[in-house]
């Protein structure tokens, strides 16, 4: 691992790389690197700082929302800084490789209410006469002072400028640089690349690459495969998140999705443009019997989410209190939580044999708060066909109190308008279905899914030779 002050000397020495720093807040640290490497003269154009708000709106305008670091706060600042390097230096230097690198940050303070987040970001031209492209990721700070939260930006805003300009050819590498020097000091919950120079690869695969690597434990991207990060969206809005393998979607997961979404709609008087879904999958569900990942089969479950319209959460919350405390920060109105009703009987019993030395309330307290439900998909059992719901549900002699208290208190929900007719179907047959061909598999998929399917040879599926 090359180390911090090296990086921003190699930079300093690589004649082309020239641009600006500015950096707002607790962000002001990055440039520093560079001064004491050494030869900062060969990088720099100039470093700035708008740190009071009526100054800092002089230069790049107002934020309507008065929040300050935020995605479109940094995106202003590169538009502004980028505009004014092309104006000046574009025909006194034209060999340079252009970039702008921004920040706006906030440590954590002498109280504590807030824990340290920021947005970080840089344009830049890998060559002088090349596209433009951007980096941009969302950080959260774990140290707990704010000196050491400066610090840890400081290197992470080295390790981002290094990575662009000598590892854009693999963007793993790219991803696992970024921690240089600085793991388990931060967490990179967005991580956006955009421009020509960066078409040859997915850009999903950056936020797998995120959670593989544990830079994060959440990250989310849209249906048009954009990155995308909660505090954009989510702050005090709510939402319903549906777990589950997708391999592939079958008509029954439309039908949870659709069940489940409805009756979440219906309960909380809430209209559409009100209510966020999103779909789960974990890194338990992505890896494979020999623990490794497949990147093309999580490229073939995201296009599937995708082509329903659904946003997709990615995350390594092994359980769902993992994903609750994540979103805690985000203040969710309303938040749903969508599972079969095997794994809440899983859930439910685990909970009670690993808590009975007397936490068993606090144990279920801290997974069922008063804006949380769980929403009961039901599910059949193979052999005896019979129909497991939240009502039915069998549980430990020693937690029924608690148990049937969650249902009447409505925390615990079970979905009542499904479709019985198609608990039979299980994705792990409809998957051994598809990759051999057989017929009948394309009743059991959503219509859309059955063409995309077919044409693009997705979970391995195997064409017909027509001849």
């Amino acid at each position: 691992m090359i180390k911090t002050e090296q990086k921003a000397l190699d930079i300093n020495l690589n004649d082309p790389i020239y641009g600006t720093f500015a950096e707002i807040g607790a962000g002001q640290e990055v440039a520093r690197n560079f001064f004491q490497a050494g030869a900062a003269a060969g990088t720099i154009a100039k470093t700035m700082s708008a740190y009071d708000k009526t100054y800092s709106d002089a230069i790049y305008g107002d934020e309507p929302s008065g929040r300050y670091v935020c995605e479109t706060r940094l995106y202003k600042m590169l538009d502004h800084e980028w505009d004014l390097m092309e104006e000046r230096l574009s025909n006194s230097r034209p060999d340079a490789t252009f970039f702008v690198f921004a920040d706006t940050v906030q440590a954590i303070n002498y109280t504590r209410t807030v824990k340290g987040n920021g947005w970080l970001g840089i344009r830049f031209r890998l060559s002088p006469d090349g596209p433009v492209n951007d980096m941009v990721l969302h950080v959260r700070m774990l140290d707990t002072n704010n000196r050491l939260q400066q610090e840890a930006i400081g290197i992470l805003g080295v390790n981002m400028i290094y990575s662009i300009f000598y590892y854009n050819d693999d963007p793993e590498k790219m991803v696992r640089s970024l921690i240089d020097n600085i793991k388990d000091r931060v967490t990179i919950d967005l991580l956006r690349i955009n421009g020509k120079d960066f078409q040859y690869f997915d850009k999903r695969v950056l936020s797998l690459y995120l959670i593989k690597h544990k830079l994060a434990t959440v990250t989310m991207f849209d249906v048009d495969k954009n990155s995308i990060h909660a505090s954009e969206f989510l702050y005090r809005e709510s939402l319903m998140v549906v777990r589950g393998n997708f391999r592939p979607p079958t008509i029954v997961t439309d039908d949870v999705i659709k069940s489940s979404y409805n009756q979440f709609r219906e309960e909380t008087k809430l209209s559409e443009n009100k209510l966020n879904l999103m779909m789960e999958m974990t890194m338990d569900y992505l890896k494979g019997e020999d623990g490794v990942i497949d990147e093309k089969d999580f490229l073939d479950r995201a296009d599937m989410l995708c082509a329903l319209g659904h946003k997709v959460l990615l995350s390594d919350c092994a359980n769902h209190q993992m994903l609750i405390n994540y979103l805690s920060d985000y203040k969710i109105a309303n938040l749903g939580l969508v599972i079969g009703a095997r794994e809440l009987q899983s859930i439910i019993i685990n909970k009670y044999e690993q808590n009975q030395d007397g936490r068993l309330l606090v144990a279920f307290g801290e997974l069922f708060s008063q804006n949380i439900k769980i929403f009961a998909y039901p599910a059949q059992n193979k052999e005896t066909l019979e129909i497991m719901t939240a009502e039915n549900m069998i549980v430990p002699e020693g937690i029924k109190f608690l148990y049937h208290y969650l249902l009447d208190s409505n925390q615990i929900v079970p979905v009542l308008h499904y479709n019985p007719e198609i608990l039979h179907i299980y994705p792990s047959d409809v998957l051994h279905e598809i990759q051999e061909n057989r017929p009948g598999w394309e009743t059991k998929v959503p219509p859309n899914l059955v063409k995309l399917i077919k044409s693009r040879s997705l979970f391995n599926f195997k064409k017909v030779d027509a001849t």
